[in-house]
């Protein structure tokens, strides 16, 4: 194995990581910007109102998005298993 091959299956490693975290990461930002903005304008300053709204979100996100999360999974495993068997 090459070091450009191996940069290159990082860079495929690190951008499959990515578009599999950023839809529970950016909902879980966005949530959480919208009830900070709620809690200053009522200054309402509970935890549990910060973390519940998040938890809820991310497991809609998740159970909306799971097939296509395990979908880049495999398909990214298998390809690396390819890559694998080539060498």
């Amino acid at each position: 194995m090459t070091k450009d091959i191996a940069s290159y299956l990082l860079q495929e490693l690190m951008q499959t990581a990515f578009s599999v975290c950023a839809p529970i990461l950016l909902t879980a930002l966005a949530v959480g910007v919208v009830v900070s903005i709620l809690q200053v304008v009522t200054q309402i300053q509970e935890m549990t109102l910060t973390f519940v709204p998040k938890m809820l979100a991310v497991a809609f996100v998740i159970t909306l998005l799971s097939n296509w999360m395990l979908d880049r999974l495999i398909g990214f495993s298998l390809y690396i298993f390819t890559m694998a068997a080539s060498f």
